[in-house]
Order: C-alpha cells, then structure tokens, then sequence
C-alpha cells in the first residue's frame, strides 16, 4: 500500500441537469475549476447508460462486463477525480436502483441523466497522486508518489 497525505480544499455544489451527459459534465467541472484530485458523492437518477459490473475473470488485463440499463433508475455513489496527462480522470462507482432489481459498478460513457443530480465534490489539496496508463492492466489507474 502506498499513501499521500493532504487538506482539503475547496467544496463545490453541483447540480446535473435532466439529459446531461453524466460524465462529460463532470470533466468539463474538473477542468474548468482546474480541480486536480477530489472526492464526490452524488444522488439522483439516470435515465440510461452503461456500467461496467465487474470482470467478466479475475485475470489481469480484465475483460470488463458491461451491463446496460434504460428508463430510469436511481443512483447514488461516489467518485474521485485525479489529474492525467489529458486532463482530468474520472473514477465512478454507483448502485443503480429500479422495481426490485438492483446494480452496482463502474458508470461509463454517456450515462444520461434523469431529472437530477445532486453532487458535492471535495477538493483534495497537497496529496501526491495522479492517473495514469498502467501496462499491465490496461487501465488509467491511481499513482501515489512518494511515501
């Protein structure tokens, strides 16, 4: 294990809107605010998109298993965003809610949202940690520099 020891910063308030791009929203956020490493935790819905629910092996690289869901459900979870040589990197985890089925990973590409989203993003000051390319998995994974 390694670590990185920092404050924190700024605290953000966000607000997604119905049809928003989840994702895209949130890294236009990361980049305009110049955010460099936070926190987020969010609640509301989504109206259709993709996660990734595990491997499909525990095998290194990983084959992801993609699940698609449509017609809103509900979602809370949490994420973080750490700097990566193109910009900002996004990590999402969330439990999807609808009826009485349930999924949770991993939210990709152009989740949509669904009325609303609320979110608060963590800035996270002084911490040493970016994102980058790792060969071995084939995934941007997290850095921890130093310690």
């Amino acid at each position: 294990m390694k670590y990185t020891k920092g404050t924190l910063g700024r605290v953000f308030v966000l607000k997604f809107d119905n049809r928003d791009i989840f994702l895209d929203e949130l890294k236009n956020f990361a980049r305009k605010e110049r955010v460099k490493s936070a926190v987020m935790v969010f609640l509301g819905a989504l109206k259709k998109g993709d996660i990734v629910t595990g491997p499909k092996k525990t095998n290194i690289p990983p084959k992801p298993n993609w699940t698609s869901f449509k017609n809103g459900w509900e979602v809370f979870g949490v994420a973080t965003i750490f700097a990566g040589s193109k910009g900002p990197e996004l990590h999402v985890h969330s439990a999807l809610g609808k009826k009485l089925k349930t999924l949770a990973g991993c939210v990709r590409k152009n989740s949509e949202v669904f009325l609303v989203i609320e979110a608060v993003v963590f800035e996270l000051k002084g911490v040493k940690a970016s994102k980058g390319f790792d060969p071995r998995t084939g995934l941007n994974l997290l850095k921890i520099m130093g310690k």
